[in-house]
């Protein structure tokens, strides 16, 4: 039981980390957002950039949107987290641990060295939706299937 009392708090801790990380994101998301235009832009372009849907793909969206689906994907994991469902889930833990330890560290490289927006889809993908995907899963098995949460 030690175990897995020991990954209830760095499950927690990891995830407020990553929390705290995208918040500053979306207070210093201009210095990334300069890096996805030209050397010389105008300010519709800049908006452009940080607003506005891009045309090729639904899933290719900008960054201000990529944030705010990412705090949406916190939302389901704390509620699960939170509520019990997921809370001595081992596996659930270690995958979320893993995720958000290492989006928090990707994302701070991502702010510091002003990486391309693209760069933050696949930061997401891994780090946000997978963890966010695995505890919809285990909401669907406990309140869908009756199955015990541990």
């Amino acid at each position: 039981m030690s175990r897995v009392s020991g990954l209830v708090p760095s499950r927690f801790l990891t995830l407020l980390a990553h929390l705290v990380v995208v918040i500053t994101l979306f207070w210093s998301r201009d210095s990334n957002v300069q890096a996805c235009l030209p050397i010389r832009f105008t300010r519709e372009e800049y908006e452009k950039r940080d607003l506005e849907p891009e045309p090729l793909a639904l899933a290719v969206c900008r960054l201000l949107a990529a944030l705010s689906v990412t705090l949406g994907l916190f939302a389901v994991e704390l509620a699960g987290f939170l509520s019990g469902v997921s809370m001595f889930n081992s596996t659930q833990s270690l995958i979320s641990i893993g995720a958000h330890c290492s989006a928090s560290v990707a994302l701070s490289f991502f702010i510091f060295e002003r990486w391309e927006c693209t760069t933050y889809w696949y930061i997401f993908v891994f780090c946000s939706a997978l963890p966010a995907v695995t505890e919809v899963a285990l909401f669907i098995a406990v309140f869908g299937l009756k199955k015990k949460p541990f």
